[in-house]
């Protein structure tokens, strides 16, 4: 199952939990479960709401708790609960990106930190219950739009900040978003943490049937449907799909050799792929377009290898679609050794398959047989196995 967050309202943690409840999440499973984690003095109120038309779920936690927690107050509840440990670990990776972003925005280390609003009762049971709601709803994929902030200013026990929140923009790094009209803060911080937390994939609508529908209700009313929307189904398609940055340069004044260097350095800060095409340029100078395929998040650091390392004044990038194939790789036992084969799948279908280029070259080595005999030897017996 995937689900999509159409955050056309912004987002919140509870929100998420309004919308996983109206798409079909038990409260008093969810209610169970947060029972396991040693919190007193809270309760759960669910109601029907409407919001400019629409009719969805407000879930609100009411709390008298006006503890403010550290983050080894907040991780050692969470640890010491009776979670499971894929819940307890998702759960705690979360506080801990909320610490980052709050040291960075505030210079204090985050075992320092305070968290005002963050370290509200409230918010460990909107992340709890959204790492909880999500893995009993069987969701294994989680997709969403472009994330619509708001504008304007906001008070909080820190005083009055700009919209989005420093601690909320600092965790919608690489993300998609836009102000919109809406005076407004429309993302928290637990929102935008949950969300980027669960998935590197803003934009469109993938391909889907889905079988479910929710609408988690915001508390404030706007010109808007202050709703968050969920969409809850299966692939319709066997392609995965994501957006990734492309970063271009053109170069003609600098000594090939540096491209060796400034390739190894891109693929081990994590590009998806670098390439160089040969280009005239101005004044009939013959020159290179280097090409840098990389996740969103890390943009910044392919720009920053970039700049160092060649001798460009500026490049361009843009955000693109991928429709991929999705991958295994398996191993293969052949006479001439252990051979891994690359495949790519749509669906049960297995449309490419390719042996492993290293794995080849060292049993042709070793055999004293020709590399591409190693090649057509994994082949067969991967053909074999299907």
């Amino acid at each position: 199952m995937i689900a999509y967050f159409d955050c056309f309202s912004g987002i919140s943690g509870n929100m998420i939990l309004g919308a996983l409840v109206d798409a079909g999440l038990s409260v008093d499973f969810l209610k169970k479960e947060l029972k396991k984690i040693d919190l007193e003095n809270y309760s759960i109120k669910v109601k029907k709401v409407t919001r400019g038309h629409l009719s969805g779920t407000y879930l609100d936690v009411v709390t008298r708790d006006v503890k403010r927690r550290k983050l080894k107050d907040i991780t050692g509840s969470i640890n010491k609960s009776g979670l499971s440990s894929d819940v307890r670990k998702k759960s705690i990776g979360i506080f801990n990106r909320i610490a980052e972003a709050e040291s960075r925005v505030h210079g204090v280390p985050k075992d320092r930190l305070h968290f005002h609003e963050i370290g509200d009762l409230d918010s460990i049971v909107d992340i709890a219950g959204a790492v909880i709601g999500l893995k009993k709803l069987g969701i294994k994929e989680v997709y969403a739009s472009c994330v619509h902030t708001g504008k304007g200013f906001v008070k909080t026990r820190g005083g009055i900040l700009p919209v989005p929140a420093p601690a909320t923009a600092e965790l919608l790094k690489g993300v998609p978003v836009y102000g919109g009209d809406i005076k407004s803060e429309l993302v928290t911080p637990t929102g935008a943490a949950i969300i980027t937390s669960f998935t590197g994939r803003f934009g469109e609508m993938p391909s889907m049937e889905y079988e479910a529908i929710g609408y988690g209700a915001g508390s404030k009313k706007l010109s808007i449907p202050n709703m968050l929307r969920v969409y809850i189904g299966k692939p319709v398609n066997a392609y995965a799909e994501d957006i990734i940055r492309v970063i271009e340069t053109n170069i003609d004044d600098m000594n090939p050799q540096v491209y060796d260097y400034l390739m190894e350095r891109l693929f081990g800060a994590g590009a998806l792929d670098v390439f160089l095409t040969p280009a005239k340029m101005k004044k009939n100078r013959p020159g290179t377009v280097l090409t840098v395929l990389s996740g969103i998040e890390n943009t910044d650091k392919m720009v920053s290898i970039i700049f160092r390392e060649t001798t460009t004044l500026g490049v361009r990038s843009y955000e693109v679609n991928r429709k991929k194939l999705f991958r295994k790789v398996i191993t293969i036992k052949t006479k001439y050794g252990s051979i891994r084969v690359k495949t790519g799948r749509c669906g049960n279908d297995a449309m490419t398959a390719a042996p492993e280029y290293e794995d080849c070259k060292k049993a042709a080595k070793k055999s004293k047989v020709p590399l591409r005999i190693i090649q057509e030897e994994a082949i067969k017996k991967y053909k074999k196995s299907q």
